[in-house]
């Protein structure tokens, strides 16, 4: 009885796993694609009006994206123009806006405010293409000042801004 249900329970899960097509266990369907390529993200966020510029928040946040995809996919990072999934794209908005007031009409918590407008290409399947928006925020008391947040406001961030991305390219349920 043991080895029927046994084998009736990896029956099952092999029906299951192999039905799902080629996915990893954090979601990512790479379909065919070997490789990927993440070219250094422009900072044109001072060219919105209000935001501010950040030193190397380009460079940090294209690694962010390289390793999102890498720690979850199998795909290799490529520096050569042939990949098969290309992420490329620009900061758009870097800010820090009031968010709530006090009774003194100062503010009691300030935002940070990021934006990315990224292009993807799939050359493997080319109907997956996309160009969108993706931003985040984090809040932090007035009484702070960014440098004090940055590290953690970035790490915040980035985290769901390149979850997004990888969403939006590989996640297709």
């Amino acid at each position: 009885m043991k080895r029927t249900l046994s084998i009736l329970v990896v029956a099952i899960c092999t029906t299951f796993l192999s039905g799902c097509g080629i996915y990893n266990f954090t979601g990512g369907n790479i379909g065919t694609a070997e490789t990927f390529q993440v070219p250094n993200f422009q900072n044109f966020a001072t060219q919105s009006p209000g935001s501010i510029f950040e030193p190397g928040l380009e460079r940090d946040f294209t690694q962010a994206l390289q390793e999102r995809i890498m720690n979850q996919t199998s795909l290799d990072l490529t520096n050569s123009g042939t990949a098969d999934l290309l992420y490329e794209g620009e900061i758009v908005e870097y800010r820090v806006s009031p968010m709530t007031a006090t009774a003194q009409q100062t503010a009691a918590q300030n935002r940070l405010s990021m934006a990315v407008k990224v292009r993807f290409y799939n050359r493997t399947k080319e109907d997956a293409d996309f160009e969108t928006r993706f931003s985040f925020f984090y809040d932090f008391p007035a009484a702070q000042n960014l440098p004090s947040v940055k590290d953690e406001a970035l790490e915040v961030i980035f985290e769901r801004i390149t979850q997004d991305i990888f969403n939006a390219s590989l996640a297709d349920w």
